[in-house]
Protein backbone atom coordinates (compact mmCIF):
# COMPACT_ATOMS: atom_id res chain seq x y z
CA UNK A 1 0.00 0.00 0.00
CA UNK A 2 2.67 2.64 0.95
CA UNK A 3 6.28 2.81 -0.46
CA UNK A 4 8.37 2.63 2.19
CA UNK A 5 11.62 4.25 2.20
CA UNK A 6 14.83 2.39 1.39
CA UNK A 7 17.59 1.70 3.51
CA UNK A 8 15.26 2.36 6.68
CA UNK A 9 12.62 0.31 8.70
CA UNK A 10 9.20 1.84 9.12
CA UNK A 11 6.01 0.83 10.07
CA UNK A 12 2.00 2.63 9.71
CA UNK A 13 -0.44 1.79 12.34
CA UNK A 14 -4.13 2.98 11.32
CA UNK A 15 -6.49 3.13 14.02
CA UNK A 16 -10.27 3.86 13.32
CA UNK A 17 -12.46 4.53 16.25
CA UNK A 18 -15.95 4.47 16.95
CA UNK A 19 -17.17 5.76 20.96
CA UNK A 20 -20.26 6.24 22.73
CA UNK A 21 -20.48 7.92 26.00
CA UNK A 22 -23.57 9.02 28.04
CA UNK A 23 -23.81 9.88 31.17
CA UNK A 24 -26.78 10.66 34.01
CA UNK A 25 -26.32 12.62 37.44
CA UNK A 26 -28.82 12.95 39.95
CA UNK A 27 -31.52 11.95 37.07
CA UNK A 28 -30.68 14.22 35.17
CA UNK A 29 -28.50 12.93 31.36
CA UNK A 30 -25.84 15.89 30.77
CA UNK A 31 -23.97 13.63 28.34
CA UNK A 32 -25.37 11.52 24.78
CA UNK A 33 -22.45 11.35 22.75
CA UNK A 34 -21.27 9.29 19.82
CA UNK A 35 -18.19 10.05 17.54
CA UNK A 36 -16.05 8.53 15.59
CA UNK A 37 -12.47 9.27 14.35
CA UNK A 38 -9.36 8.14 12.55
CA UNK A 39 -5.94 8.47 12.78
CA UNK A 40 -2.35 7.58 12.14
CA UNK A 41 1.07 6.86 13.90
CA UNK A 42 3.90 6.57 11.56
CA UNK A 43 7.64 5.07 12.71
CA UNK A 44 11.25 4.87 10.86
CA UNK A 45 13.96 3.49 12.38
CA UNK A 46 17.49 4.19 11.05
CA UNK A 47 19.30 1.55 13.29
CA UNK A 48 20.53 4.39 15.88
CA UNK A 49 17.29 6.63 16.68
CA UNK A 50 13.31 6.40 16.15
CA UNK A 51 11.28 9.52 14.31
CA UNK A 52 7.99 9.22 14.34
CA UNK A 53 4.74 11.29 13.33
CA UNK A 54 1.59 11.33 14.57
CA UNK A 55 -1.58 12.48 11.89
CA UNK A 56 -5.35 12.39 11.30
CA UNK A 57 -4.96 12.42 7.60
CA UNK A 58 -4.83 9.42 6.92
CA UNK A 59 -3.80 10.50 2.69
CA UNK A 60 -0.88 12.37 3.54
CA UNK A 61 0.72 9.01 5.03
CA UNK A 62 2.89 8.42 1.96
CA UNK A 63 4.33 11.89 2.63
CA UNK A 64 4.92 11.81 6.25
CA UNK A 65 7.20 8.61 6.08
CA UNK A 66 9.45 10.30 2.76
CA UNK A 67 9.97 13.15 5.60
CA UNK A 68 11.09 10.63 8.40
CA UNK A 69 13.43 9.75 5.81
CA UNK A 70 14.88 12.72 5.26
CA UNK A 71 15.62 13.15 9.38
CA UNK A 72 17.52 10.01 9.28
CA UNK A 73 20.69 8.48 8.16
CA UNK A 74 20.18 5.72 5.66
CA UNK A 75 21.51 2.27 6.95
CA UNK A 76 22.27 -0.49 4.04
CA UNK A 77 22.12 -2.90 6.63
CA UNK A 78 19.50 -2.26 8.68
CA UNK A 79 17.48 -5.52 7.94
CA UNK A 80 20.47 -6.76 9.94
CA UNK A 81 19.96 -5.15 12.77
CA UNK A 82 18.77 -6.97 15.76
CA UNK A 83 15.18 -5.01 16.55
CA UNK A 84 14.69 -5.11 12.97
CA UNK A 85 15.19 -8.57 12.44
CA UNK A 86 12.97 -9.36 15.92
CA UNK A 87 9.81 -7.98 14.22
CA UNK A 88 7.21 -10.52 13.44
CA UNK A 89 5.71 -10.33 10.15
CA UNK A 90 1.47 -10.91 10.28
CA UNK A 91 -0.33 -10.37 7.41
CA UNK A 92 -4.34 -10.75 7.12
CA UNK A 93 -7.83 -10.23 8.67
CA UNK A 94 -8.68 -11.24 11.83
CA UNK A 95 -11.96 -9.24 12.74
CA UNK A 96 -14.09 -9.81 15.92
CA UNK A 97 -16.49 -7.13 16.47
CA UNK A 98 -17.28 -5.52 12.72
CA UNK A 99 -20.85 -7.64 12.30
CA UNK A 100 -24.21 -7.89 14.66
CA UNK A 101 -22.08 -8.01 17.57
CA UNK A 102 -20.35 -4.30 16.89
CA UNK A 103 -21.65 -1.66 19.15
CA UNK A 104 -21.54 0.40 16.61
CA UNK A 105 -25.07 -1.63 15.57
CA UNK A 106 -26.65 -0.56 18.66
CA UNK A 107 -29.56 2.19 18.86
CA UNK A 108 -28.19 4.85 21.06
CA UNK A 109 -31.85 4.67 23.05
CA UNK A 110 -31.17 0.79 24.20
CA UNK A 111 -28.04 1.82 25.73
CA UNK A 112 -29.72 4.80 27.44
CA UNK A 113 -31.96 1.18 28.34
CA UNK A 114 -29.29 -0.04 30.72
CA UNK A 115 -28.70 2.81 32.56
CA UNK A 116 -32.54 3.72 33.03
CA UNK A 117 -32.89 0.16 34.57
CA UNK A 118 -30.53 0.86 37.00
CA UNK A 119 -31.43 4.40 38.21
CA UNK A 120 -34.40 3.23 40.31
CA UNK A 121 -32.60 1.40 42.62
CA UNK A 122 -30.14 4.03 43.39
CA UNK A 123 -32.08 6.90 42.82
CA UNK A 124 -35.06 5.88 45.66
CA UNK A 125 -33.13 4.37 48.83
CA UNK A 126 -32.39 6.96 51.77
CA UNK A 127 -29.04 5.93 52.20
CA UNK A 128 -27.64 7.66 48.76
CA UNK A 129 -26.86 11.46 48.69
CA UNK A 130 -25.02 11.75 45.10
CA UNK A 131 -25.02 9.20 42.09
CA UNK A 132 -24.20 9.40 38.84
CA UNK A 133 -24.53 7.01 36.28
CA UNK A 134 -21.98 5.96 32.79
CA UNK A 135 -22.28 4.09 29.74
CA UNK A 136 -19.31 3.99 27.92
CA UNK A 137 -18.08 1.92 24.55
CA UNK A 138 -15.48 1.92 21.90
CA UNK A 139 -15.14 -0.18 18.37
CA UNK A 140 -11.39 0.13 17.47
CA UNK A 141 -10.03 -1.00 14.46
CA UNK A 142 -6.67 -1.11 13.50
CA UNK A 143 -4.17 -1.49 10.23
CA UNK A 144 -1.17 -2.39 10.85
CA UNK A 145 1.59 -2.27 7.90
CA UNK A 146 5.83 -2.63 7.64
CA UNK A 147 8.44 -2.10 5.24
CA UNK A 148 8.98 -5.94 6.32
CA UNK A 149 5.67 -6.72 4.37
CA UNK A 150 3.54 -6.88 7.40
CA UNK A 151 -0.30 -6.29 5.95
CA UNK A 152 -2.34 -6.59 9.26
CA UNK A 153 -6.09 -5.61 10.15
CA UNK A 154 -7.75 -6.63 13.43
CA UNK A 155 -10.30 -5.25 15.85
CA UNK A 156 -10.82 -5.17 19.37
CA UNK A 157 -14.00 -4.16 21.59
CA UNK A 158 -15.23 -3.19 24.48
CA UNK A 159 -18.57 -1.58 26.19
CA UNK A 160 -19.82 -1.31 29.76
CA UNK A 161 -21.60 0.75 33.16
CA UNK A 162 -20.56 2.02 36.22
CA UNK A 163 -22.62 3.52 38.96
CA UNK A 164 -20.86 5.88 41.55
CA UNK A 165 -22.78 6.42 44.43
CA UNK A 166 -21.84 8.20 48.06
CA UNK A 167 -23.77 7.01 51.11
CA UNK A 168 -24.28 8.80 54.38
CA UNK A 169 -26.00 7.17 57.58
CA UNK A 170 -25.67 10.16 60.18
CA UNK A 171 -21.65 10.50 61.00
CA UNK A 172 -21.17 7.19 58.74
CA UNK A 173 -19.98 7.65 55.44
CA UNK A 174 -19.36 5.48 52.26
CA UNK A 175 -18.46 5.71 48.03
CA UNK A 176 -18.55 2.81 45.83
CA UNK A 177 -18.82 2.37 42.35
CA UNK A 178 -20.37 -0.44 40.60
CA UNK A 179 -18.63 -1.52 37.30
CA UNK A 180 -19.38 -4.01 34.66
CA UNK A 181 -17.75 -4.63 31.30
CA UNK A 182 -18.03 -6.99 28.33
CA UNK A 183 -17.05 -7.22 24.79
CA UNK A 184 -20.53 -7.83 23.51
CA UNK A 185 -23.44 -5.67 24.18
CA UNK A 186 -25.76 -8.46 25.17
CA UNK A 187 -24.11 -9.04 28.38
CA UNK A 188 -24.97 -5.85 29.51
CA UNK A 189 -28.00 -6.46 29.89
CA UNK A 190 -30.76 -7.52 32.62
CA UNK A 191 -28.47 -6.44 34.93
CA UNK A 192 -30.71 -5.30 37.73
CA UNK A 193 -30.52 -8.20 40.05
CA UNK A 194 -26.32 -7.86 39.93
CA UNK A 195 -26.65 -4.26 40.76
CA UNK A 196 -29.01 -4.65 43.52
CA UNK A 197 -27.29 -7.33 45.17
CA UNK A 198 -24.18 -5.19 44.57
CA UNK A 199 -25.79 -2.26 46.43
CA UNK A 200 -27.47 -3.73 49.18
CA UNK A 201 -23.44 -4.93 50.09
CA UNK A 202 -22.84 -1.77 50.32
CA UNK A 203 -25.59 -0.34 52.17
CA UNK A 204 -24.80 -3.52 54.98
CA UNK A 205 -21.10 -1.95 54.66
CA UNK A 206 -22.17 1.65 54.98
CA UNK A 207 -24.05 0.61 58.62
CA UNK A 208 -22.51 -2.39 59.97
CA UNK A 209 -18.50 -1.67 59.24
CA UNK A 210 -16.13 -1.06 62.25
CA UNK A 211 -12.37 -0.05 62.14
CA UNK A 212 -10.13 -2.82 61.99
CA UNK A 213 -7.45 -3.73 64.70
CA UNK A 214 -4.57 -3.15 63.29
CA UNK A 215 -1.75 -5.38 63.18
CA UNK A 216 -0.47 -8.63 61.10
CA UNK A 217 -3.56 -11.14 60.16
CA UNK A 218 -3.55 -14.51 57.40
CA UNK A 219 -5.71 -12.49 54.67
CA UNK A 220 -7.29 -14.16 51.60
CA UNK A 221 -8.16 -11.36 48.43
CA UNK A 222 -11.31 -11.92 46.35
CA UNK A 223 -9.94 -12.54 42.35
CA UNK A 224 -10.69 -8.83 41.57
CA UNK A 225 -8.48 -7.70 44.62
CA UNK A 226 -5.52 -10.39 43.83
CA UNK A 227 -5.47 -9.54 40.16
CA UNK A 228 -4.70 -5.92 41.15
CA UNK A 229 -2.28 -7.00 43.43
CA UNK A 230 -0.35 -9.08 40.47
CA UNK A 231 -0.83 -6.32 38.12
CA UNK A 232 0.52 -3.69 40.31
CA UNK A 233 3.29 -5.76 42.35
CA UNK A 234 4.71 -7.95 40.29
CA UNK A 235 3.24 -6.91 36.35
CA UNK A 236 4.74 -3.86 36.20
CA UNK A 237 7.94 -4.99 36.80
CA UNK A 238 7.86 -7.53 34.50
CA UNK A 239 7.71 -5.01 31.92
CA UNK A 240 11.13 -5.10 29.98
CA UNK A 241 11.73 -1.51 29.85
CA UNK A 242 12.30 -1.21 33.69
CA UNK A 243 15.71 -3.01 33.86
CA UNK A 244 17.25 -1.99 30.46
CA UNK A 245 20.80 -0.66 31.78
CA UNK A 246 20.14 -1.42 35.35
CA UNK A 247 22.65 -4.19 36.04
CA UNK A 248 21.22 -4.14 39.52
CA UNK A 249 17.55 -4.58 38.37
CA UNK A 250 18.78 -7.71 35.98
CA UNK A 251 20.43 -9.49 38.78
CA UNK A 252 17.10 -9.00 41.10
CA UNK A 253 15.42 -10.15 38.28
CA UNK A 254 17.13 -13.25 36.73
CA UNK A 255 15.15 -15.65 34.76
CA UNK A 256 15.32 -19.02 36.67
CA UNK A 257 15.03 -17.57 40.37
CA UNK A 258 12.85 -18.64 42.81
CA UNK A 259 10.67 -15.72 43.82
CA UNK A 260 7.34 -16.96 44.72
CA UNK A 261 5.48 -20.09 46.81
CA UNK A 262 5.56 -23.18 45.21
CA UNK A 263 1.51 -22.93 43.79
CA UNK A 264 1.93 -19.06 42.53
CA UNK A 265 1.94 -18.84 38.42
CA UNK A 266 1.50 -15.88 37.30
CA UNK A 267 0.61 -14.96 33.44
CA UNK A 268 0.16 -11.63 30.84
CA UNK A 269 -2.14 -12.83 28.02
CA UNK A 270 -3.72 -10.70 24.79
CA UNK A 271 -5.81 -13.55 24.04
CA UNK A 272 -7.98 -13.43 26.57
CA UNK A 273 -11.34 -11.92 25.96
CA UNK A 274 -12.51 -8.51 28.01
CA UNK A 275 -11.08 -5.48 27.86
CA UNK A 276 -7.27 -6.95 27.83
CA UNK A 277 -7.94 -8.53 24.60
CA UNK A 278 -4.95 -7.42 22.21
CA UNK A 279 -4.82 -9.91 19.50
CA UNK A 280 -1.64 -8.30 18.13
CA UNK A 281 0.28 -5.49 20.12
CA UNK A 282 0.99 -2.37 18.35
CA UNK A 283 4.46 -3.60 16.45
CA UNK A 284 1.89 -6.21 14.56
CA UNK A 285 3.55 -9.58 17.14
CA UNK A 286 0.98 -11.66 17.95
CA UNK A 287 -0.28 -12.21 21.51
CA UNK A 288 1.12 -15.15 23.47
CA UNK A 289 0.60 -16.57 26.90
CA UNK A 290 3.54 -15.04 28.88
CA UNK A 291 4.34 -16.82 32.13
CA UNK A 292 5.87 -14.25 34.50
CA UNK A 293 6.18 -16.52 37.30
CA UNK A 294 5.63 -20.22 36.76
CA UNK A 295 5.37 -22.63 40.06
CA UNK A 296 6.97 -19.87 42.27
CA UNK A 297 9.99 -19.19 39.72
CA UNK A 298 10.22 -16.52 37.63
CA UNK A 299 10.15 -17.84 34.02
CA UNK A 300 9.61 -14.71 32.08
CA UNK A 301 8.65 -10.98 31.58
CA UNK A 302 7.06 -8.66 28.98
CA UNK A 303 8.40 -6.95 25.84
CA UNK A 304 8.64 -4.78 23.13
CA UNK A 305 11.32 -5.59 19.92
CA UNK A 306 13.70 -3.18 21.08
CA UNK A 307 13.65 -4.68 25.04
CA UNK A 308 13.59 -8.09 23.36
CA UNK A 309 16.93 -7.47 21.24
CA UNK A 310 18.36 -5.75 23.97
CA UNK A 311 17.68 -8.73 26.69
CA UNK A 312 18.27 -11.52 23.71
CA UNK A 313 14.68 -12.81 24.84
CA UNK A 314 11.57 -13.60 22.67
CA UNK A 315 8.74 -11.10 21.69
CA UNK A 316 5.60 -11.30 23.82
CA UNK A 317 3.15 -9.09 22.27
CA UNK A 318 3.05 -6.33 24.50
CA UNK A 319 4.30 -3.34 22.38
CA UNK A 320 1.04 -0.79 23.65
CA UNK A 321 0.08 3.05 23.13
CA UNK A 322 -2.84 4.40 24.14
CA UNK A 323 -3.99 5.80 20.59
CA UNK A 324 -2.26 7.05 17.52
CA UNK A 325 -1.07 9.74 18.94
CA UNK A 326 1.86 8.14 20.87
CA UNK A 327 4.45 5.70 20.42
CA UNK A 328 4.36 2.09 21.86
CA UNK A 329 5.82 1.07 24.81
CA UNK A 330 5.83 -2.29 26.92
CA UNK A 331 2.49 -2.80 28.51
CA UNK A 332 0.27 -5.48 30.14
CA UNK A 333 -2.74 -7.07 28.51
CA UNK A 334 -4.85 -9.34 30.58
CA UNK A 335 -2.47 -10.13 33.81
CA UNK A 336 -3.57 -12.93 36.22
CA UNK A 337 -3.04 -15.54 38.44
CA UNK A 338 -3.73 -19.21 37.52
CA UNK A 339 -6.08 -20.98 39.79
CA UNK A 340 -5.60 -23.63 42.66
CA UNK A 341 -7.78 -26.61 43.68
CA UNK A 342 -9.63 -25.47 46.51
CA UNK A 343 -12.38 -24.36 47.34
CA UNK A 344 -12.85 -20.84 48.97
CA UNK A 345 -14.53 -22.51 52.04
CA UNK A 346 -11.45 -24.99 52.31
CA UNK A 347 -8.95 -21.98 52.19
CA UNK A 348 -10.56 -19.52 54.99
CA UNK A 349 -11.87 -23.13 57.64
CA UNK A 350 -8.57 -22.66 59.23
CA UNK A 351 -8.14 -19.31 60.14
CA UNK A 352 -9.08 -18.65 63.35
CA UNK A 353 -8.57 -14.74 63.03
CA UNK A 354 -7.71 -13.04 59.65
CA UNK A 355 -9.35 -10.70 57.01
CA UNK A 356 -10.88 -11.13 53.86
CA UNK A 357 -10.49 -8.37 51.03
CA UNK A 358 -13.56 -8.30 48.85
CA UNK A 359 -13.08 -5.10 46.21
CA UNK A 360 -10.50 -2.32 46.29
CA UNK A 361 -10.51 1.28 45.59
CA UNK A 362 -6.77 1.78 44.29
CA UNK A 363 -3.45 -0.15 43.86
CA UNK A 364 0.21 0.56 43.81
CA UNK A 365 3.51 -0.53 44.02
CA UNK A 366 6.80 -1.89 42.95
CA UNK A 367 9.34 -3.31 45.81
CA UNK A 368 7.07 -2.24 48.30
CA UNK A 369 2.95 -2.49 47.73
CA UNK A 370 0.35 -1.07 48.77
CA UNK A 371 -4.18 -1.57 48.27
CA UNK A 372 -6.57 0.44 49.71
CA UNK A 373 -9.44 -1.86 50.02
CA UNK A 374 -12.76 -0.74 49.31
CA UNK A 375 -15.10 -3.34 51.35
CA UNK A 376 -13.85 -5.75 53.62
CA UNK A 377 -14.78 -8.49 56.62
CA UNK A 378 -13.20 -10.06 59.24
CA UNK A 379 -12.63 -14.26 58.65
CA UNK A 380 -13.42 -15.73 62.16
CA UNK A 381 -12.93 -19.60 63.04
CA UNK A 382 -13.10 -20.25 59.39
CA UNK A 383 -16.02 -18.37 58.88
CA UNK A 384 -16.72 -14.42 56.78
CA UNK A 385 -17.77 -12.38 59.91
CA UNK A 386 -18.17 -8.40 60.37
CA UNK A 387 -17.23 -5.90 57.96
CA UNK A 388 -14.43 -3.89 58.88
CA UNK A 389 -12.99 -0.58 57.62
CA UNK A 390 -9.33 -0.73 56.08
CA UNK A 391 -7.11 2.34 55.01
CA UNK A 392 -4.46 0.05 53.40
CA UNK A 393 -2.86 -3.36 53.56
CA UNK A 394 0.83 -3.02 52.50
CA UNK A 395 4.25 -5.59 52.34
CA UNK A 396 7.56 -6.11 50.25
CA UNK A 397 6.54 -7.51 46.85
CA UNK A 398 9.10 -10.61 47.23
CA UNK A 399 8.02 -11.61 50.94
CA UNK A 400 4.17 -11.33 50.29
CA UNK A 401 4.74 -13.71 47.13
CA UNK A 402 6.08 -16.23 49.11
CA UNK A 403 3.77 -16.10 51.71
CA UNK A 404 0.99 -17.23 49.32
CA UNK A 405 -0.40 -20.39 50.98
CA UNK A 406 -3.48 -21.14 48.87
CA UNK A 407 -5.67 -20.44 45.86
CA UNK A 408 -9.39 -21.65 44.70
CA UNK A 409 -10.41 -23.10 41.77
CA UNK A 410 -12.74 -20.32 40.89
CA UNK A 411 -10.96 -17.35 39.38
CA UNK A 412 -12.46 -14.63 37.27
CA UNK A 413 -11.12 -12.17 35.32
CA UNK A 414 -12.11 -8.91 35.73
CA UNK A 415 -12.77 -6.12 32.53
CA UNK A 416 -12.54 -2.28 33.18
CA UNK A 417 -14.75 0.32 31.42
CA UNK A 418 -13.90 3.94 31.90
CA UNK A 419 -10.29 3.42 33.32
CA UNK A 420 -6.77 2.07 32.73
CA UNK A 421 -3.50 1.23 33.37
CA UNK A 422 -1.54 4.30 33.54
CA UNK A 423 2.41 4.58 32.54
CA UNK A 424 4.88 7.80 31.69
CA UNK A 425 2.14 10.11 30.53
CA UNK A 426 0.30 6.78 28.56
CA UNK A 427 -3.38 7.22 30.59
CA UNK A 428 -5.46 5.12 30.99
CA UNK A 429 -4.20 1.80 28.51
CA UNK A 430 -7.24 -0.77 28.41
CA UNK A 431 -6.23 -4.11 30.46
CA UNK A 432 -7.74 -6.46 32.38
CA UNK A 433 -6.82 -8.68 35.69
CA UNK A 434 -7.68 -11.50 38.17
CA UNK A 435 -7.39 -14.44 38.95
CA UNK A 436 -8.75 -17.18 42.39
CA UNK A 437 -9.46 -16.23 45.78
CA UNK A 438 -5.97 -15.81 47.29
CA UNK A 439 -5.13 -16.86 50.59
CA UNK A 440 -1.83 -15.12 52.08
CA UNK A 441 0.16 -16.24 55.89
CA UNK A 442 0.16 -12.70 56.82
CA UNK A 443 0.34 -9.37 56.06
CA UNK A 444 0.22 -5.89 57.54
CA UNK A 445 -3.37 -4.43 57.58
CA UNK A 446 -3.72 -0.97 59.04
Amino acid sequence: MYKFPKYFYSDVRIEKVFQTAIQNTMGKYDEIKEKEYQGAFLRLYDGERWYYSSITEIESIQEELDKLAELARKNRAIDDNPVVKNFEVNVGEYFKFQGDNSVKKVELQRKKEVLNECIPIISKNEFVKAWRLNYMDKNHVKHFYSSKGADLKFDTQICGFRIYYKLANGDKNFEDLFSKAADNFDDLLNSSDEVKKYFNASINFLNDSVDVVPGKYPVVLSPEVAGVFAHESFGHKSEADFMIGDKTMMKEWEIGKKVGSDILSIVDDGNQPGSGFVPFDDEGTKAAETYLIKNGILSGRLHSSVTAASLGESLTGNARAINFEYEPIVRMTSTYIKPGTKSFEEIIKDIDKGVYIESFNHGSGMSTFTIAPKMAFMIRDGNIAEPVKISVITGNVFETLNLIEDATEEYRLRSMIGGGCGKMEQYPLSVSFGGPFVKIKTMNVQ
